[in-house]
């Protein structure tokens, strides 16, 4: 069977019944399916998907089962686009494990083995480096000729016919070190004039494993959700939430214009803020190993942030001699006002998608 490739590789090379229509996965693949037989063209079905929202998570098992129904890049864009932006719902309920939940002395042992492994272990993970190649993908700006382009690859001028859609922008990899489980970018000098280039950086230190669970667990209010299958094995899921006064979750947004009184743009500056925020863990019920951590931001409506939602996988790596628990995939959905604090909050409002794979993980120093 025909499988996708993770990486974009095949990017370089309307229904009414379906118009915004909010679908389960099960109706995507009745879509695909009902394009296919009608011989839509790559291009035709590519604009179906851009008038659904997925109710639930498009799972990547799934999207590998999708393949045969994918008529060509366009279609498979939108496809990851759908997976990005459901990448903190629930699965299908067919997808969710039926085992009754635990009682509450088994949830509490669970969630004590998850606490002792966040503080004892992860939080104690020797340095290591890898490289983090992301994939972005944006609406309302052009694809072509973009300042901001790290990696030097233009998009393909096709994905750019609709700017108003989420559309694939470029990929961008980036060596990165970890050290007691932080992800902390190298210190080189980025000249990019992100803000003017119609793009966002993301400069926050981002979520933290340990200390969203020191954080969860103190603001008392981690609750057993449901069991979940995670990485091909069962996981226990939590919710959770943090208070403003208890978070350290601190969020750097670059960047936003300032305008005169004239609204003639005279410079252009950050946002920066210490946010609530509330999330998911997936727990594995063996071991205390934390194998998925969500968080979603709670901004105001008045922030010229809008959403920060997050989903960070972990998988057992190699390095060197040692096998570590690692960050293996990553996705971030944001929303921002672009115009920042200068229209007043009324602009309308600019969606990225980051989808991030981490490979070639080797001891630092």
């Amino acid at each position: 069977m025909r499988r996708f490739g993770w990486i974009f590789t095949v990017l370089l090379a309307t229904s009414p019944a379906w118009a915004a229509q909010n679908i389960t996965v099960e109706q995507l693949k009745a879509l695909l399916t009902t394009d296919q037989q009608a011989k839509k063209t790559d291009a035709d079905v590519a604009n179906d998907l851009k008038q659904v929202v997925l109710t639930e998570e498009l799972t990547t098992p799934v999207m590998n089962d999708f393949a045969p129904l994918v008529p060509g890049s366009a279609t498979l864009e939108q496809i990851y686009v759908l997976e990005a932006k459901s990448a903190v719902l629930p699965p299908p309920a067919s997808d969710i494990p039926t085992a009754p939940a635990p009682d509450a002395a088994t949830q509490k042992a669970l969630l004590d083995k998850a606490m002792d492994y966040a503080s004892k272990t992860y939080a104690q993970l020797p340095a290591v480096t890898a490289t983090k190649t992301t994939i972005r993908f944006q609406d309302s700006v052009s694809a072509m000729a973009v300042p901001g382009n790290h990696s030097g690859i233009t998009a393909d001028p096709r994905m750019a016919s609709d700017a108003q859609s989420i559309h694939y922008i470029n990929t961008t990899p980036t060596p990165i070190n970890i050290r007691n489980g932080i992800e902390d970018n190298p210190l080189v000098k980025d000249k990019t004039p992100w803000g003017s280039n119609g793009y966002i950086a993301l400069l926050g230190q981002g979520p933290v494993l340990s200390t969203v669970l020191q954080e969860a667990n103190a603001a008392d209010k981690l609750a057993w959700l449901r069991w979940e299958n995670v990485n091909g094995k069962t996981a226990a899921a939590f919710s959770f939430a943090v208070d403003k006064k208890k978070s350290h979750y601190a969020v750097n947004y670059c960047c936003f214009p300032e305008a005169d009184q004239d609204g003639n743009i005279k410079g252009w500056s950050n946002y920066k803020a210490t946010i609530p925020y509330h999330g998911e863990i997936f727990v594995d019920p063996a071991t205390g190993i934390v194998v998925r951590l969500i968080t979603e931001s709670d901004f105001k409506t008045s922030d010229v942030i809008h959403k920060e939602d997050q989903r960070i996988d972990y998988l057992p790596v190699a390095v060197g001699a040692k096998t570590l628990v690692l960050p293996s995939k990553s996705i971030i959905n944001t929303e921002v006002v672009p115009t920042g604090d200068s229209s007043g909050g009324k602009s309308g409002s600019r969606h990225t998608l980051f989808t991030s794979e981490y490979k070639s993980y080797q001891a630092g120093s």
